[in-house]
């Protein structure tokens, strides 16, 4: 089967329902084939929530939306033993991370120990209460949002935590041209009568057989090498630039090397080709590592941002 075309179609019709987020639907894809996990920064009203809804629509699987707030507790986002008095036993009652997808709605309103009760699950893919431990799906995908704007009543994730997360993608507002196209979307969904199902149905066995012709993609040792040396250079900078080495405080850790490979190798594959070349890394470059880097006084003083940093590293760093 041509499971590359199935993928291909689906994010054309989420491109479709999504005007002027391409950016967003590519990288949401990518996170889903490199089976990792998504956190979307951006102001509200930008379909983030609308991205993953459709998404969920078309794949085989759940969803579920959790609102994070300051009075939301561990339990309810990953389930708790229930009391049955009829024989005095307890019975686990699932939460909604139990789910294939779940959108983590401004996760950072939520204290840290219920993020952490997210990060966990995301990280282990088990949820346990007391003596026992429970296997979350195998097709499992949490997309965590933050609001940039407001930081009032926010608990912002601490960087170990944020390290979970396979990519950090940034949105902003769309052209003229795309809010245009986004009124007569909006006027014309809510004019025709609502279908409840989507264009596109893609099944998880789909999904799981892209994710293996994605790990047979050809990756030479060169790149390999080159994957290496830019995780490393965000630890101790580039031998011909002193100045990225000043930038820095930490670097991304061996977590960044791991999902810089995949993403390149989900960047290529949903591009048509069978191997990866140096544009595939470098284009998912800032979206692996811009939350994995922790920049120094002297970068913030001068305005430097974790993007800056990244784009000079790839500017820097030969490829061979």
């Amino acid at each position: 089967m041509d499971y590359r075309s199935e993928i291909q179609q689906l994010g054309n019709w989420l491109n479709s329902k999504i005007i002027g987020q391409e950016q967003l639907t590519n990288r949401l894809l990518i996170a889903l084939l490199a089976n990792g996990h998504l956190l979307v920064e951006g102001a509200p009203g930008l379909a983030k929530t609308r991205a993953i809804k459709l998404l969920a629509d078309a794949i085989e699987g759940t969803f579920h939306r959790i609102q994070f707030t300051p009075d939301l507790l561990p339990g309810d986002i990953t389930g708790t033993d229930i009391f049955r008095p009829e024989d005095g036993s307890f019975a686990f009652q699932p939460g909604p991370v139990f789910h294939h997808l779940v959108l983590a709605d401004e996760i950072n309103r939520a204290p840290a120990k219920v993020q952490s009760a997210l990060l966990e699950a995301m990280a282990e893919r088990q949820v346990s209460v007391g003596r026992k431990s429970y296997s979350l799906p195998e097709l499992f995908l949490v997309m965590a949002t933050q609001n940039p704007i407001e930081q009032e009543g926010t608990y912002p994730l601490p960087e170990a935590q944020l390290d979970r997360f396979l990519m950090q993608v940034n949105i902003d507002y769309p052209t003229a041209s795309a809010e245009k196209a986004i009124l007569q979307l909006a006027r014309s969904e809510e004019h025709d009568t609502p279908d409840a199902s989507a264009e596109v149905h893609i099944s998880q066995q789909t999904i799981f057989a892209a994710r293996r012709e994605i790990l047979e993609l050809h990756l030479s040792d060169t790149l390999e090498d080159y994957i290496v040396q830019m995780i490393l250079a965000t630890r101790s900078g580039v031998a011909n630039d002193s100045e990225i080495k000043q930038w820095l405080s930490f670097g991304a850790s061996p977590r960044g090397t791991i999902a810089l490979d995949r993403c390149a190798r989900a960047h290529a594959w949903l591009q048509g080709k069978d191997y990866v070349s140096p544009d595939d890394i470098q284009a998912v470059a800032k979206e692996v590592l811009r939350h994995r880097i922790i920049l120094s006084f002297d970068a913030e003083a001068n305005d430097i941002s974790a993007d800056d940093v990244i784009d000079r590293i790839v500017q820097r760093l030969p490829v061979a």
